[in-house]
């Protein structure tokens, strides 16, 4: 019981840190610092009858939307309310598709829909159709732009991801005594707004040593759909542009991409492998962090995001409103400050795994210790 105590005191702690993180954040990153007022969250009569609650998810390829995120959404939503329909939807990295799937979810009689924008500027269609439909909208895990449809946003603290990766890859350089290192950039989606914001963070720690003439980035792509073979694609072209050249290390913005671009690496006969980042603790990538071919990744509380936002739609269903003690402050999404919650996020590597994921049930050892990883699995503590 100890382990879990403390991770849970940690998320607390992170909480009351993210509060301060906001009022201290620059002014390019889209959070104020107004708190969300009764008018702004408030502003939608509660239903009545049967309730019906939509999650709208953006893609198959990255892992944790259909393994995490609908799980803990709809075992939250049923915890408080056995007798909503939970609608659900994955459009596989179609905005089209996911615009008609919620279409069709509000024609059916949904109360409130949670969306994960597969495109967050051509989501605003999605937010316009529901306001005009009488219907809340939470912007989940991923922004909404230019509407003002949308009620309430729950995500995380997206600069602090590129931050703390950017500044792992650096740190470990540095421990490794690699001076003057050349990195290569592999970013995520265009289309997605969270990828600007996090790869903000991961220039704030990379300008200044590239200002100094102390790191060199050879490369930076976003990669369309944070795809996996895409990336790996990428890296692939990279190597072979830069076959004269050390690479150093590779930040990769999430886990999906980072098993691409460690495909590349192995397929070019690079031993050993240099240091990859990634988000999201995939078990595949926690399992190469364990084998010691990806150097961390960053750890998204999704099971704390999945009930928050279950919790908001219900009171947006019931009550109208979400209480502002819920939310930590606004998210500017072009046309309007929309009230948000901001979930902290924890940086994971092979010293953290089982005080972080195993103590939050997020994996358990043995889902992590197939016999493929049972011998780098005792040499990292887990047993």
């Amino acid at each position: 019981m100890s382990r879990p105590n403390r991770f849970f005191s940690l998320i607390i702690a992170l909480f009351a840190a993210a509060v301060l993180l906001i009022a201290c954040s620059p002014a390019s990153t889209p959070v104020t610092t107004q708190p969300a007022t009764e008018e702004q969250v408030a502003e939608t009569p509660a239903q009545t009858g049967t309730i019906k609650i939509g999650l709208f998810l953006p893609d198959k390829k990255t892992a944790r939307w259909d393994s995490k995120d609908r799980p803990f959404f709809e075992t939250k939503l049923k915890e408080i309310c056995p007798d909503c329909e939970f609608l659900y939807n994955n459009v596989d990295a179609d905005a089209t598709a996911q615009l008609t799937a919620v279409q069709t979810a509000i024609t059916n009689g949904a109360n409130v829909v949670a969306v994960s924008s597969v495109d967050s500027k051509a989501a605003a269609a999605i937010a316009d159709y529901a306001k005009a439909a009488g219907v809340p909208v939470i912007a989940y895990s991923r922004p909404i732009e230019n509407s003002d449809g949308v009620t309430v946003s729950v995500g995380f603290q997206l600069r602090d991801i590129g931050v703390a990766q950017a500044q792992a890859l650096v740190d470990h350089l540095n421990e490794k005594g690699v001076t003057n290192p050349q990195i290569v950039m592999i970013n995520g989606g265009p289309s997605d707004a969270n990828m600007p914001i996090i790869k903000e963070g991961a220039m704030a720690v990379f300008q200044p040593l590239v200002d100094a003439g102390e790191l060199t980035i050879l490369r930076s792509v976003d990669t369309p759909d944070w795809d996996p073979t895409k990336a790996q694609n990428e890296m692939q072209q990279i190597l072979t542009a830069t076959a004269d050249t050390q690479i150093d290390g590779v930040y990769v913005m999430n886990d999906g991409m980072a098993g691409g671009v460690v495909a590349a690496l192995k397929a070019a006969g690079i031993d050993p492998l240099p240091p990859v980042t990634g988000l999201d603790c995939e078990l595949a990538a926690v399992q190469r962090i364990v084998a010691g071919e990806q150097l961390d990744s960053v750890y998204l509380p999704i099971k704390v995001l999945a009930d928050t936002a279950a919790q908001m739609a219900y009171d947006l269903a019931t009550k109208g409103e979400v209480s502002p003690d819920m939310l930590q402050g606004t998210m500017n999404n072009g046309v309007m400050d929309v009230p948000a919650a901001f979930i902290p996020v924890v940086r994971v590597d092979v010293t953290n795994i089982e005080d972080t994921l195993i103590a939050e049930g997020f994996w358990t050892v043995e889902d992590i210790c197939t016999p493929e990883f049972a011998e780098a699995c005792t040499a990292a503590g887990l047993e």
